[in-house]
């Protein structure tokens, strides 16, 4: 029987801390997954619903955007999938009365766990200007009511147009015609704040913005390196990937600041064996100091030249460097002014630990590195990542089988999203494709990505956002800033499933306009449809729901984009508007003459688990400046923190994905029913001056000022010294905008400097060490 949504919000008094686990998934996994989905779902719809998740002819994981296999078992799902699928299949409603009993400022004050708890949204909705309640409106209305406001504006680059990750293909592609329809490029993304580092370095020197690896490749390669990376939580089903390659001999090395217990053991669930015994899939963990991770390549590339002078022909690939590369010669210039103190400092690691990773990649004759927010959310990333590609370039360890780039996508169908255009600069070449396809002429004007679109609402450059799914309030840095920016619109329109805190930071006139999930039926003039989406390693396959939709009143996002083009642009183009609307095949016919590699697109999705769209450095073309693959010289950078303060990195609990909140523990790290905490390495604590279950404010320090995360229970735990970690978004109040990497302009919420305030006194008993600028 499910439950129905909590009344009453959290509070983290009843929070407990254990000790973290070493191990993950196993039997508490599948009791957690069933328990949430029979909360949200109940038996029967969860009976009905789960075993459709992620197969050939079910839906895709609206979670994370790990590839299938080809052979699936019959639960090809993990925990967080299950959890995903729950929130979106609940039974619990937000209709017109609950909006009449909570205001938009009662709203504001409730956590993002219990916004989400509420259920799914039956109704478009608006707050018009001077009232604090939103209320139901026809879908016409709604539409009129948004279309007068983006006629309003004295230029289209006052309208902002951002997309989440859950967006189908079909969707993508209408929503950035749409947009360019319009006529302006303000197009900023989620994955603006999480790969956007990863496309801008890969790009530069492989030619492509992608990952280079496919599934298959994991189970054939020597050596897997993850970094800045848990998959056990963020992406579970890898675990599975890599218990695979370790039984083909594979040698797993993880380089993070904290330990993670899915690289630790994996109990697989889905199998008899693997539920009693574990499986340790990882050799060797690196525990490196947040940020440090571009010493580390650095010092491995060095030391590889080192050997391969010693040792001519033995360790480079000097065929490979020869005909596929660029660059060489600088790089090796760069590598031999190395400083063995500099990497030290940066690392924390000894230099031993990185002579050992220097023999794993010379002995490894297929190399994949593996890697996430860790490494993407710095000032340096662009950077580090650029020297990873140099370490994998020395080997020629790109275009073969078992080896190549895997930056592993957090989000659905966020890869799919910008291979569709959703991206502020898309390439000419693409514009020049949609204009021929539609007989107009886009603009060319790069866009605002998602901080300049924050600074351009602030500024009173931008007055209408709108919200392509996702928790774009949640989701964004510096949040009194952010949050300040959107109440200036003049409108604000949120596409969504389900209440988040966007919804309740709201422009003068705003609407929430509700959508299918990705579990339900959608059915159009022309029958019921399938949507496409493309995975983390570039395969795209359908998905099709099942489920009744939550309510009459929802449109599929394509229907929305569908009847708010004819709306505003009319005739404008020459898109057929409502026939995509009706017909979601002519969507992918347009889409197969604009998009390279979608030909016989139709034809292709039919094939059960879709096609894989081709990638030029997988067959070692290199569509870079030079035409090559090309190394890079960079010089080291690394945070450096005053004494007295920590490095903190913010992070996602167990319970949770992205911004969304499915329940209040973190069982791997052992926190159970709270969320404010931040982690601290013992001595660190004791040279600070506090203990474990203090209460502490988290400030952090910039040229423009501090930024406060007020009340934060202190639990001792083995990060990298000199390093802390807290959950967001809780913590995004203390990114600055302006604190991102270079290039990419990513948020950088890995690495910000801060300092830990005492809120009370140590517990009763407890030793307190000497403060070393504990209270400054």
């Amino acid at each position: 029987m499910a439950t129905r949504a909590p009344r009453e919000d959290f509070t983290d008094d009843g929070m407990s801390v254990t000790h973290p686990k070493t191990w993950a998934a196993g039997v508490p996994g599948v009791y957690h997954a069933l328990e949430i989905s029979w909360k949200q779902m109940g038996t029967g719809r969860t009976v009905r619903t789960l075993p459709l998740l992620n197969q050939k002819h079910g839906f895709d994981c609206p979670g994370c955007a790990w590839p299938d296999p080809d052979h699936r078992s019959p639960a090809e799902f993990c925990e967080n999938g299950a959890k995903a699928v729950a929130e979106e299949a609940t039974v619990r409603r937000v209709g017109p009365d609950f909006f009449r009993e909570h205001s938009v400022d009662e709203l504001a004050e409730k956590s993002d766990w219990w916004l989400g708890q509420q259920g799914r949204l039956t109704h478009p909705v608006i707050k018009r200007a001077g009232s604090l309640h939103y209320e139901p409106l026809s879908w016409d209305e709604a539409l009129r009511t948004i279309g007068d406001r983006l006629r309003s504006l004295d230029d289209p680059d006052e309208a902002v147009f951002y997309t989440s990750g859950r967006t189908s293909n079909e969707a993508a592609f209408l929503y950035q015609l749409f947009v360019r329809g319009f006529g302006t490029n303000n197009l900023p993304d989620c994955s603006n704040m999480c790969h956007e580092s990863s496309g801008s370095a890969l790009s530069e020197t492989i030619g492509v913005g992608k990952g280079s690896v496919q599934l298959d490749d994991l189970h054939e390669a020597d050596l897997i390196v993850v970094a800045g990376q848990n998959p056990g939580t963020n992406h579970p089903r890898m675990l599975s990937a890599l218990e695979k390659a370790k039984k083909n001999g594979a040698v797993v090395v993880a380089v993070n600041p904290l330990p993670e217990a899915g690289l630790m053991e994996f109990r697989n669930p889905q199998s008899p064996v693997g539920v009693v015994k574990g499986a340790q899939l990882a050799d060797d963990f690196l525990q490196v100091r947040v940020g440090g991770d571009m010493a580390l390549f650095q010092a491995v590339g060095a030391l590889l030249l080192e050997r391969e002078a010693e040792r001519p022909g033995s360790v480079v690939d000097r065929s490979f460097v020869e005909q596929h590369t660029s660059g060489f010669e600088d790089y090796r210039a760069q590598a031999a002014t190395l400083v063995w103190a500099d990497v030290l400092a940066a690392t924390g690691l000894t230099r031993a630990a990185i002579e050992q990773l220097a023999d794993r990649f010379e002995s490894s004759r297929r190399t994949i590195v593996c890697w996430a927010m860790g490494l993407t959310q710095h000032r340096h990333s662009v950077a580090t990542l650029r020297e990873v590609v140099n370490v994998l370039l020395l080997q020629g360890n790109l275009g073969r089988p078992g080896a190549g780039v895997c930056p592993v996508r957090g989000h659905s169908n966020v890869q799919g999203d910008r291979t569709m255009g959703i991206f502020e600069r898309m390439p000419e070449w693409f514009h020049d494709r949609i204009d021929e396809e539609f007989r107009f002429t886009s603009p060319r004007v790069h866009g605002y990505d998602t901080v300049a679109a924050i600074e351009a609402m602030r500024d009173g450059r931008a007055r209408f956002f709108m919200g392509m799914g996702g928790n774009f309030v949640r989701a964004t840095p510096d949040s009194a800033v952010t949050e300040r920016a959107l109440r200036s619109c003049a409108m604000t329109v949120q596409v969504s499933t389900k209440l988040n805190r966007s919804h309740a930071v709201v422009g003068e006139v705003a609407l929430i306009l509700p959508t299918l999930g990705r579990t339900e039926r959608d059915v159009q003039q022309a029958g019921e449809q399938v949507v496409t989406v493309e995975d983390s390693m570039s395969a795209v396959h359908a998905s099709r729901g099942t489920l009744k939709p939550a309510s009459p009143h929802l449109l599929s996002e394509v229907a929305i984009i569908c009847r708010l083009a004819r709306e505003v642009l009319g005739d404008r183009l020459a898109a057929d508007w409502a026939g995509f609307e009706a017909d979601y095949r002519t969507i992918r016919a347009a889409i197969s003459r604009v998009v390279p590699g979608f030909d016989d697109y139709e034809k292709k999705i039919e094939h059960p688990g879709g096609f894989t769209l081709p990638h030029a450095a997988r067959e070692r073309r290199w569509n870079t400046a030079s035409g090559r693959a090309t190394f890079t010289a960079n010089e080291l950078y690394y945070p450096k923190v005053p004494e007295g303060r920590l490095l903190l990195q913010t992070l996602r609990s167990h319970d949770q994905f992205n911004t969304t909140i499915y329940g209040l523990d973190d069982r791997y790290r052992g926190i159970k029913g709270g969320r404010r905490v931040v982690f601290v390495n013992p001595a660190d604590l004791a040279v600070q001056g506090l203990v474990d279950g203090q209460h502490v404010d988290i400030v952090s320090e910039y040229a423009d000022g501090e930024r406060v995360a007020e009340n934060f229970r202190v639990v001792e735990y083995d990060t990298a010294r000199g390093c802390a970690a807290a959950y967001y978004p809780e913590t995004n109040v203390l990114v600055p905008l302006d604190h991102k990497a270079d290039v990419s302009r990513t948020p950088a919420s890995k690495s910000l400097v801060v300092r830990l305030v005492a809120r009370d006194a140590a517990p009763a008993g407890a030793a307190v060490a000497t403060a070393v600028g504990a209270s400054t």
